[in-house]
């Protein structure tokens, strides 16, 4: 199995067994996001809360 499906079977290995099918592609997504944003962090590819707040007064 490559990586990312090992991560996957993991997600919905964790999941109990009455999960739906949007249930799994929810915890699929949300770990994606979660997984992209421990290496963003990791590599320094971030923002100040400061600059976040600058942003949103923008919108």
């Amino acid at each position: 199995m490559t990586a990312p499906k090992q991560e996957a079977k993991k997600v919905i290995d964790s999941l109990p067994e009455d999960t739906s099918y949007d249930e799994i592609l929810k915890e699929l997504a949300f770990d994606r996001m979660i997984q992209k944003g421990l290496k963003d962090s990791s590599e320094n590819k971030t923002i100040s809360n400061q600059e976040m707040k600058n942003r949103i007064k923008q919108w």
